[in-house]
């Protein structure tokens, strides 16, 4: 009886259910700011004049170099996109967007943690 009971108390502390703690937001437009602190998996708000194809674009600060280059088709107003970062070696980078006319609209710092 006692190793019954002791079976059922072990199956019971052993099904508890986890915390899956949400993935931070940036509520506010990611180019307001002239640096930011990011993290992988992100959610990014961009704020567009119009409707189009836009580029997002991820430069290594130190090199210069190019790391990735995203095509969107962005709305009128707020949008929202993911960055993830986990397999960039730099800590530190520029996040660029330009429109489909490949003029540079917005440009900031982030800092990734």
């Amino acid at each position: 009886m006692k190793k019954l009971l002791f079976i059922l108390l072990l199956f019971m502390t052993s099904c508890y259910q986890e915390n899956i703690e949400p993935l931070p937001k940036i509520s506010t437009d990611i180019f307001s700011q002239k640096e930011n602190m990011v993290s992988d998996g992100i959610e990014l708000t961009i704020t567009l004049p119009k409707e189009g194809i836009y580029f997002l674009s991820i430069i290594d600060t130190e090199t210069n170099q190019l790391i990735s280059k995203e095509r969107f088709v962005g709305i009128n107003g707020l949008n929202k996109l993911n960055i993830y970062t986990k397999s960039i070696q730099s800590r530190y980078l520029y996040l660029v967007l330009h429109d489909e006319n490949k003029i540079e609209l917005n440009k900031t710092k982030l800092v990734l943690k």
